[in-house]
C-alpha cells in the first residue's frame, strides 16, 4: 500500500477531491469537539455530580481516547469518505455495516440541529431574540423553529461551495472555537476563583444513595460524553485527505487531547467562577442548575453576575460561532457517511452522486432535512443530547469490533498507525462504549432501538426496490451476534439503575436519567456494583463471539476493492 495517497491513481475512484490537508483534518474533528458542548456541558455536569464532575470529564476523555486511538488505525488503513459507517462492513458484511452505519449517520445527522437549538437558545438572552426560546418549557418556539430552518439552508449552502472552500471556512471558525474556551478560562480562573466553591453542598462528591461513582458516571448523558464527540470527523473525511496515511492518526489523536484539556479546564473554571452566595442561596447543586438564568447561557450568565460585561459579550458571540461551526462541519460528515452507506450498497445509488463540485450534494441536502425534522420532536439542545450520546456510542463500539477482526483476516496490510496491546485494548474500548451506552438509560436506549428500526425499514425498502445496483448479499452468518448484542444490552439496561424516570423532567431532563428504578436490580438499588460486573462480562463474551464469527479473508477482500480500489498486498 503506498504511502502517499496522492500517489495512486485507483483512490480516485470515488470521485471525490483530495484537498484536505492536516490542518483541515485536524481542525475538523476540533471544530466538531469544540461545540455547543463547552457551553452547556459543564452546568449539566455540576448539577448531577457537584465538583466531582470534573472527574467524570476525566474518566470520559480516558474512554474516548481509547475509542479514538481504535479510530486512528482504521482510518490510517482505509482512509475513505465515511469511513465510522464502512469499518464494520469489511470486518462483518452488510448486515453489520448496516447496523453501524445507521447509528453513525443517526448520530451526525442530528448534531447539525443540537447546535442550532444551542444557538437560539443562548441568542434568546437578548432582548430581540427572546421570541426564539421558551424559557419556562426549555423548548425552541415557533419563530425559533423558523430561524432554525434558515440556519440549516445556509449550512447546505456553504456545503455545496466544496469541501476545499468549507475547510478553508472552518480552519478559520475552529481557530476561534480553540482560543475563545481557553481564553475565557484563563479569566475566570485568575479573576473570579472561589476555592470553597469545591467543597460546598457538602463536600467533592455528592452525598446520598445517588453520590459518589454514580454521580459521577451520571454526567456522562448530561452532555460530557457528547461535548467530547468529534474526533472522528477527521475520519469521515478520510477520502478526500491529500495524505491520509500520516495525517488522519495525527488529526484523530492531537483533537481528543486538546478537546480533553479545555473540557476539563472549562469545568473547573465554571466551578471557582460561580458566586459563593448563589450556591449557598440554592442550597444544593441541583438547584444551581436549574436556576433560569444559568440554564439560558451557564458562562455568560457566570461572566455577567462577575461583572465581565465585555467577556459576556464575546461568550455570546461565541455560542453563535461555536455551536455553528460545530453544525456545518457535521452536516459535512454526515452527508459523507450517507455517501458511504451508497458505496455499500444499503440506500440508494442517488447518494453518491457528486457531480455538483465534487461534494454529495444530494446527501447534503437529505440531511439537513433529516436534521430539521429532529428538531421538531425534540426542539432543545437538552432533549437530544442524550440519544445522539448514545447513537454516537454505539457507532463507536463497532470500530473495535472491525479492529479485533481485521487484524486476524489482514494481518499483513500496511498499517500507518497501529494501536499498540491492541488484544486488550480492541475488548475494553468495546466495553467502555457499551458502558456510556449503558449509563444513558433504559428510555434512551428503547429510543435508539425504535430509531434503528426506522433505518433497517429505509434499507429494506431500498434493498426490495433495488435502488441501488451495487447492493450486496446480506452477510447473516458472520453478523448473528448482533441479534443476543442488542437484544442482552436491552435487557441489562432495564434491569439496572439508570434511565427508568420521565426523560425529559427537571433540570434539562437529566436528574431521572440517573435515579434508578425501585424494581430494577443493579446499583440503583444494591449499591454493590452487580450490573456493572454483569455488562463487563457480556460485553467481553460479546466481543471474543463477534472476532469468531468475521467474515473470511477473501470476502474481505471482496468488499475492500468495491469501495475502496488500493492493492491489499496483491
Amino acid at each position: 500500500m503506498s504511502t502517499a495517497v496522492e500517489q495512486d491513481p485507483n483512490l480516485e475512484a470515488e470521485h471525490l477531491s483530495r484537498d484536505v490537508g492536516i490542518l483541515g483534518l485536524l481542525w475538523a474533528s476540533e471544530g466538531s469537539i469544540i461545540g455547543s458542548g463547552w457551553l452547556f456541558g459543564p452546568l449539566g455536569a455540576l448539577a448531577v455530580a457537584g465538583p466531582s464532575a470534573i472527574i467524570g470529564w476525566v474518566i470520559a476523555s480516558v474512554i474516548i481516547m481509547v475509542l479514538a486511538l481504535v479510530h486512528a488505525e482504521l482510518g490510517g488503513l482505509f482512509p475513505v469518505s465515511g469511513g465510522t459507517s464502512r469499518f464494520p462492513h469489511y470486518a462483518f458484511g452488510s448486515f453489520a455495516g448496516a447496523v453501524f452505519g445507521w447509528f453513525s449517520y443517526i448520530q451526525a445527522a442530528a448534531v447539525a440541529p443540537i447546535e442550532v437549538a444551542a444557538m437560539l437558545q443562548y441568542l434568546s438572552s437578548v432582548t430581540w431574540a427572546h421570541g426564539f426560546f421558551n424559557a419556562n418549557k426549555g423548548v425552541l418556539t415557533g419563530s425559533g423553529l423558523l430561524i432554525g430552518a434558515i440556519l440549516m439552508v445556509f449550512f447546505v449552502a456553504v456545503n455545496l461551495l466544496g469541501i476545499q472552500w468549507l475547510s478553508r471556512f472552518n480552519t478559520g471558525i475552529t481557530t476561534w472555537k480553540v482560543l475563545l474556551p481557553i481564553f475565557a478560562v484563563i479569566v475566570l480562573l485568575l479573576t473570579h476563583f472561589h476555592s470553597g466553591n469545591f467543597s460546598a453542598d457538602g463536600g467533592f462528591f455528592i452525598k446520598g444513595s445517588q453520590g459518589g461513582f454514580k454521580a459521577i458516571v451520571a454526567t456522562f448523558p448530561v452532555g460530557v460524553i457528547f461535548a467530547l464527540l468529534g474526533f472522528e470527523q477527521a475520519v469521515q473525511l478520510g477520502g478526500e485527505s491529500s495524505n491520509p496515511k500520516r495525517d488522519l492518526p495525527r488529526a484523530v489523536i492531537g483533537s481528543v487531547v486538546i478537546g480533553a484539556v479545555i473540557y476539563v479546564l472549562a469545568q473547573v473554571a465554571f466551578i471557582g467562577a460561580l458566586d459563593p452566595k448563589l450556591i449557598a442561596s440554592a442550597g444544593t447543586w441541583a438547584k444551581v442548575g436549574s436556576i433560569a438564568a444559568l440554564k439560558q447561557g451557564p458562562f455568560y450568565t457566570v461572566a455577567k453576575l462577575a461583572t465581565l460585561g465585555w467577556l459576556a459579550w464575546l461568550l455570546r458571540f461565541d455560542a453563535v460561532v461555536s455551536p455553528g461551526g460545530t453544525g456545518l462541519i457535521y452536516l459535512t460528515s454526515a452527508s459523507r457517511i450517507s455517501f458511504g452507506l451508497s458505496k455499500n450498497g444499503y440506500v440508494p445509488a442517488a447518494l453518491e452522486d457528486t457531480r455538483i463540485r465534487k461534494v454529495p450534494w444530494i446527501g447534503i441536502i437529505i440531511t439537513a432535512a433529516i436534521g430539521f425534522l429532529f428538531l421538531l420532536p425534540f426542539p432543545s439542545w437538552a432533549s437530544l443530547v442524550n440519544v445522539v450520546t448514545s447513537a454516537s456510542v454505539m457507532m463507536y463500539g463497532g470500530a473495535p469490533l472491525a479492529l479485533g477482526a481485521l487484524r486476524k483476516q489482514k494481518p499483513e496490510l500496511d498499517r500507518v498507525y497501529t494501536l499498540p496491546s491492541a488484544r486488550v485494548l480492541a475488548p475494553v474500548a468495546f466495553t467502555l462504549a457499551n458502558f456510556v451506552v449503558y449509563y444513558s438509560g433504559w428510555q434512551t436506549y428503547t429510543t435508539l432501538m425504535f430509531v434503528l428500526i426506522v433505518g433497517l425499514v429505509i434499507m429494506a425498502v431500498s434493498f426490495v426496490f433495488k435502488l441501488n445496483p451495487n447492493q450486496p448479499v446480506v452477510d447473516w452468518t458472520a453478523a448473528i451476534w448482533i441479534f443476543p448484542y442488542l437484544i442482552g444490552m436491552g435487557v441489562i439496561s432495564f434491569c439496572g439503575g439508570f434511565g427508568h424516570g420521565p426523560m425529559f423532567d427537571g433540570l434539562y431532563g437529566f436528574q431521572h436519567l440517573w435515579v434508578g428504578g425501585n424494581n430494577h436490580i443493579g446499583i440503583g438499588k444494591y449499591h454493590i456494583g452487580i450490573d456493572n460486573l454483569v455488562l463487563l462480562v457480556f460485553s467481553f463474551a460479546i466481543y471474543y463471539l463477534a472476532v469468531y464469527l468475521r467474515l473470511p479473508e477473501a470476502k474481505v477482500d471482496e468488499y475492500v476493492r468495491e469501495v475502496y480500489p488500493p492493492p491489499l498486498g496483491e
